[in-house]
């Protein structure tokens, strides 16, 4: 199938605008290969360090002749998705054991879960661990003991970060792995409902925590699709997990059969074979294009608006939101998961999950097919679903016909004719907006607006009833370097409430809001943010506002004599306690939401 029109324009749009940056890039990692830190310039002393507690692979270590992997996990057992990464590393060590290679772990990183911190102080750390992860991948890897390395993470800013600190060693055959999703628990609209009937006060928060509790019940990702389980799709449309490896419960022999296979494939395509395949050459303009893609169709997290800008930069390669704002109205939307549709992640799967979506995409030239994956010829190769044959992994094709056309769909019969994301500008900045989830009637919102400086204020005019109206409600300060842009999901609930009783409601923000969230239209990621000169810090109570998914418009509907005369409203003072003051260095220098909110990839010039 010829490469759909869209999709080669943006393509070509992408590889021209990055051809510098995409060229350093590309010989950086080159030398890296050829005259980087690797076992073989590593002085004795160093190589002895380096394997003085490898137990029975000392000896394998110190011949140096074996591949060995290095491990970056994101391990912790507080968060749900990363507890079964606990027991991983001592499986890896004896799967590469099995193929004459090697394993270290290299480094562990942090594995912030934003459902804990949801609505906390802390949730203004959570942008900026991307940044701490990308670190510490870095600085795992810095060894320069291994010859490949296998990424264990899933969720919110962990893959992005695992992917931008492995990019700076993209000379290394790279492979993400998985560890799956927990069964479905309580249905997602029933979630919901309890969460909302709590904004009210007619729940009690012991039947709050039940309901919660139900939804979210033991090791795994959670099943709504939100960022983590994004990041799982973008990884698969990439290339760089196994085919299939994303939605597999944990704890079950398929689940670890794919790791096998993850640890075995990583020693095959090692820079000492003839099927070499380094991560920064997979990670290219193509496969960025894919993850777009991807996202797009199946209606994925709105925080992939911010670090698929991030990662693409840590490649070379150069995106922005216009890119995105084009494929979607190209790429029909084919799947219908939670808070899109009432089904999980689970569901999704069942369906058909990612296999069909490949093949749907691939064969309707939506998707680049010849990209270089980590196991085949092709992307489509990827259109595989593993299942178990005994005790023997093997693939079989991806579904002809979706199991569940009420919750994946082919190109042909879409649930929507363009993807979820939309761009929007006007006189108060550039933002995005996900339409997948909001109806079509909600898409218009014209209404005085109410203004914020914290999410907490916006709950406590709503208990008090202030905000019983047609209202737009405008959180400005709340951008990278405001406070590190938080998400303001707990303002879901309240504001569909409202939504509920009848009123045109629509969120404004320089913030984030949660992959999860989606029912209420939300201008999110306004740049430039507030404390940046932004236009949000000029609005007063009861300017109307308009936001618009249908034109992409994004104004204040002010005289422009008078607007010009206002003053802004001076930001907040920087907030102390739970180690939000050891991130003011990233405050300082974090650039746009539109390059990716990070002041790493800022303070490097990338």
């Amino acid at each position: 199938m010829p490469l759909h029109p869209t999709v080669a324009k943006v393509t070509d749009r992408i590889v021209a605008r990055s051809q510098a940056s995409r060229a350093a890039y590309l010989d950086l990692i080159a030398r890296a290969r050829d005259a980087g830190v690797n076992r073989d310039a590593l002085s004795c002393g160093n190589l002895a360090h380096g394997f003085a507690a490898a137990g029975e692979d000392k000896a394998t270590l110190r011949g140096g002749r074996a591949l060995n992997i290095g491990i970056i996990t994101a391990y912790n057992d507080m968060l749900s998705a990363h507890q079964p990464y606990g027991r991983y590393p001592e499986q890896i060590k004896l799967f590469a054991r099995e193929v004459g290679a090697t394993a270290q772990v290299a480094g562990g990183v942090p594995a912030m879960c934003d459902g804990v911190t949801q609505g906390q102080s802390s949730m203004e750390l959570s942008l900026f661990s991307r940044d701490n992860i990308a670190m510490g991948t870095a600085v795992g890897l810095s060894h320069g003991m291994f010859e490949a390395a296998l990424l264990l993470g899933i969720c919110d800013k962990i893959v992005p970060g695992l992917l931008i600190g492995s990019l700076r060693f993209g000379h290394l055959p790279t492979i993400l792995v998985p560890a799956g999703q927990m069964q479905t628990g309580l249905a997602n609209k029933e979630k919901q409902r309890i969460r909302q009937l709590y904004a009210e006060g007619k729940a009690s928060r012991e039947e709050l925590l039940e309901s919660e509790s139900a939804s979210y019940h033991s090791a795994g990702t959670c099943t709504f699709y939100g960022t983590a389980n994004s990041n799982q799709m973008m990884m698969e449309m990439m290339g760089l997990h196994m085919p299939g490896a994303s939605f597999v419960t944990p704890g079950t022999k398929l689940r670890q059969e794919l790791t096998r296979t993850a640890v075995h494939r990583v020693t095959q395509i090692g820079w000492d074979g003839d099927d070499y395949r380094p991560l920064g050459v997979c990670v290219d303009e193509k496969a960025i294009i894919n993850a777009i893609v991807g996202l797009l169709a199946t209606g994925g997290s709105t925080n992939h608006v911010i670090h698929l800008p991030a990662i693409a930069r840590a490649a070379g390669v150069q995106i922005d939101w216009d890119d995105m704002d084009e494929l979607s109205r190209a790429v029909p939307l084919i799947a219908s998961i939670y808070p899109n549709g009432s089904g999980d992640v689970n569901g999704f799967a069942a369906a058909g999950g990612m296999p069909f979506v490949i093949r749907e995409l691939v064969e309707s030239g939506l998707a680049h097919g010849d990209i270089r994956t980590v196991y085949g010829t092709s992307l489509l190769d990827g259109a595989q679903q593993p299942v178990l044959d005994g005790d023997t992994l093997r693939w079989d094709p991806a579904l002809t016909e979706s199991a569940n056309p009420a919750m994946l769909r082919p190109i042909a019969d879409p649930f929507q004719p363009e993807g979820g994301f939309r761009l929007l500008q006007g006189n108060l900045g550039r933002g995005t907006i996900k339409v997948s989830a909001v109806e079509k009637s909600r898409w218009t919102i014209e209404a005085p607006c109410r203004v914020f400086s914290d999410q907490n204020d916006v709950l406590t005019a709503f208990k008090a009833g202030e905000l019983e109206r047609d209202v737009v409600v405008v959180v400005r300060f709340q951008g990278p370097a405001a406070n590190g842009m938080p998400e303001l999901h707990k303002l879901t609930p309240s504001l569909g409430v409202l939504q509920d009783r009848g009123f045109r409601v629509a969120l404004v923000t320089d913030g984030r809001m949660s992959g999860a969230s989606g029912k209420v239209p939300a201008a999110i990621h306004v740049s430039p943010e507030a404390k940046m000169g932004g236009a949000l810090a000029k609005l007063r109570d009861g300017d109307l506002v308009r936001v618009c998914a249908e034109s992409g418009g994004l104004a204040v509907l002010v005289d422009q004599a008078e607007w010009d005369t206002r003053q802004a409203a001076h930001a907040p003072a920087e907030a102390m306690g739970v180690g939000r003051e050891l991130f003011a260095l990233m405050l300082r220098y974090s650039d746009p939401a539109e390059r990716g909110g990070s002041a790493m990839l800022a303070a490097a010039g990338l």
